[in-house]
């Protein structure tokens, strides 16, 4: 069947990592076994989990981090898949995709809207016309046409899914007439559950061969009870290194003063005047707690005012639930009153939990001046309890990505995602990293693959050493546990021949924020040599913006930045303009795929290690050096290792790539400690830390 379906695929191949995953994966289907699977690009993943996936009885679950996957997988792989197959099977295999309730049009919302809202403000009160009725405030500009416009195409559309309207809508005109999961009656208590849009998503997801997902949702359904997504035997969860992250957000919650404004008026019909005026005053108590607290991670308990601000808030949204009682079916409007039930039971429990002050949660206080938004937030210390209860019951886990590896090894990964993986030798991998000396951990040593002296481009013009075998795969090693083991089937990519990994040793230690000045002008010379085509990934806002200026000053290249137009425009523009250069910051070092010679030289300006104000990571090895552990060792490194993989893979997307990926931080290869652990997280290009060499190979590309 994988022949098939690779056969189906515009010049399809046979690929030997392929065709080893899907028969890992049956394996592990038949032996009830969990797998942890590392594929980099190019081997095809897609293909080598959906074929399996079709031999297994009842629904198979795929969830993905990002869009663009999900996209990728619904409009193209499984569509042509289903062909290719069809003959085989005797039947053509089905498939549904699974969002959350806010992604679908909801009717009752839509009916409901037509009366006065006062928290949105778009409704008058009805006008002194003939007919009566509702008048848009907004009818004549921008929301109002929006959300007439989502009136005309309820009527049309078969699914209410949001992303199947075209020309889209934007956020606000969207929350109108979408229900929030903790909102929703459910089916049975509304006036059009029959009619429901989610519901019938869920109802197809139910009888359809592979039901496609995402992270979140999936998160929740944990979260949950899993009830939301289908029963399934086996869960195929792709970009695997987000999902702990994505879990940690679902288990996030947090006090905003707006919200609680919002939750009082739409509560207030239902309470006494007395009740609602006392959840106005929790949310005033709140913003001044808020205003007087720095933002941050709590570290000592509750700021008096901010405590004082959850107690309130607790007692209000206590007596309020009491008054508004349980939702009955003959209620005059349960749409709303649950609603409104739904947000006060959210407040009420994330003030009990604030109050709380658990040491398996971390509290911190959230300010954007750029927008004036102030929070209270509160999330888990750590989500791996949560996916070792939730995650593996009942089903078989396979985990996949291009990044599953940490310093050459699974248990780091295994560990995040609640797995129990044995002890490493030496004991872990953080201590490895932090111990390496003399030989692979030596400065200067390449990574595993890449030995040999630089060489200049043989005359089949690959970038690295001539006459090198493609790596097949980076080698690292097998690790297993109780009920699950993993795998490494590499890349097709021959890196050491198709990309330079070079690190700008000579450079200062980074020590500012922003640019560097010595790093400028690393970046002016590595841009010039190659002239364009370069993707800069930075750490910061400011540095991109320095980086950019710099450029524009100093060259006549195309520079495109992040921020100044939309990014899918800018990724247009950079792929179409080879002698441009897209800067940018963290969303761009995972969502960016150009293939070809638009991109040649990814630079990175600096290790991407958590910010020290990032408090779920800061209070994770805060936790750790508590413990007698190196915080820094078991949670920065392994985050900037994860970060700089991606950032790293942004190079080499197809087997004729060729390029440079240029590191700015000289401690990826000074740092006697964990700078081999990070170098053996990446793709085995050949290394060298001699800026002649790396000028030498752009110039050479750029010529070529």
């Amino acid at each position: 069947m994988l022949a098939a379906a690779v056969g189906a695929v515009p010049g399809g191949a046979a690929r030997p990592g392929q065709q080893q995953m899907a028969t890992a994966i049956e394996e592990c289907v038949q032996a009830r076994e969990h797998l942890l699977v590392q594929a980099g690009t190019g081997t095809g993943k897609s293909l080598a989990y959906l074929t399996p996936a079709l031999t297994v009885d009842g629904p198979v679950v795929v969830s993905t981090a990002t869009l663009a996957l999900q996209s990728q997988l619904v409009d193209h792989d499984l569509p042509r898949l289903a062909d290719a197959v069809e003959p085989v099977l005797g039947r053509r295999p089905t498939f549904a995709v699974l969002k959350g309730r806010h992604h679908y049009l909801c009717l009752a919302r839509l009916d409901n809207s037509t009366e006065d809202e006062p928290e949105d403000t778009l409704f008058d009160a009805p006008a002194a016309q003939p007919g009566g009725g509702t008048r848009w405030l907004g009818e004549a500009g921008r929301l109002g046409k929006q959300v007439q416009r989502l009136r005309d195409w309820a009527e049309k559309t078969d699914t209410g899914d949001r992303d199947e309207l075209d020309p889209g809508v934007d956020d606000q005109a969207w929350r109108l007439v979408s229900m929030p999961a903790r909102e929703c009656v459910g089916a049975s208590r509304c006036p059009f559950g029959a009619e429901c849009f989610a519901e019938a998503s869920r109802a197809r997801a139910r009888e359809a061969d592979i039901v496609v997902t995402n992270h979140s949702l999936l998160a929740v359904d944990m979260i949950a009870g899993r009830h939301i997504v289908p029963p399934h035997k086996l869960l195929i969860v792709d970009e695997a290194h987000e999902l702990a992250d994505r879990v940690s957000s679902a288990a996030q919650a947090e006090l905003v003063p707006e919200l609680i404004d919002r939750s009082a008026k739409r509560a207030r019909p239902l309470l006494r005047p007395e009740t609602a005026e006392s959840l106005t005053a929790a949310g005033d108590a709140l913003a001044v707690g808020l205003a007087e607290a720095p933002a941050g991670r709590i570290t000592s308990g509750l700021p008096s005012a901010l405590r004082e601000a959850c107690t309130l808030l607790d007692a209000a949204t206590r007596a309020a639930l009491d008054a508004i009682g349980e939702v009955k079916a003959d209620d005059p409007d349960p749409v709303r009153k649950q609603q409104a039930k739904a947000v006060l039971d959210e407040l009420s429990a994330t003030a009990q939990r604030l109050l709380e002050e658990a040491d398996h949660d971390v509290a911190w206080v959230e300010k954007n001046d750029n927008t004036g938004r102030r929070a209270l937030v509160v999330a888990p210390l750590s989500v791996a309890g949560t996916l070792a209860t939730h995650l593996y019951d009942e089903r078989t886990v396979v985990a996949t990505s291009a990044t599953l590896t940490l310093g050459g090894r699974f248990d780091t990964v295994a560990r995040a995602l609640g797995l129990e993986a044995p002890p490493a030798d030496p004991p872990s991998p953080a201590a490895a990293a932090l111990a390496a000396r003399a030989g692979a951990g030596r400065p200067g040593a390449a990574p595993a693959g890449n030995g040999g002296r630089p060489e200049e481009t043989g005359s089949s013009g690959n970038v690295g050493p001539a006459g090198r075998q493609p790596t097949g795969t980076s080698g690292a090693p097998a690790t297993s546990g109780a009920g699950w083991r993993s795998l490494d089937v590499g890349s097709p990519f021959d890196y050491p021949r198709q990309g330079i990994l070079y690190v700008a040793a000579h450079l200062p230690r980074p020590s500012v924020s922003g640019l560097p000045d010595a790093a400028g002008e690393e970046l002016l010379a590595l841009v010039d040599a190659l002239g364009g085509r370069t993707l800069g990934l930075f750490s910061s806002r400011r540095a991109a913006q320095q980086a950019a200026e710099l450029l524009r000053a100093r060259t006549d290249l195309p520079i495109l930045l992040q921020g100044e137009e939309a990014l899918p425009l800018l990724v247009r523009r950079f792929r179409e303009e080879k002698s441009s250069c897209l800067f940018g910051v963290m969303s761009l070092w995972q969502g960016v795929d150009v293939p070809g010679d638009a991109c040649q030289l990814v630079v990175i300006d600096r290790l991407p290690f958590p910010r020290p104000d990032e408090p779920l990571a800061a209070a994770r090895a805060a936790a750790v050096d508590a413990g007698g552990g190196s915080g820094f060792a078991a949670v920065s490194v392994p985050i900037a290792a994860v970060r700089l993989a991606q950032g790293v893979g942004r190079l080499i997307r197809s087997t004729g790539d060729k390029g440079v990926v240029a590191v700015l931080d000289s401690r990826l290869e000074t740092a006697r400690g964990y700078g081999p652990f990070l170098r053996r997280s990446l793709p085995p290009f050949w290394y060298t830390t001699r800026p002649e060499v790396a000028r030498g190979a752009l110039e050479r590309l750029a010529k070529a």
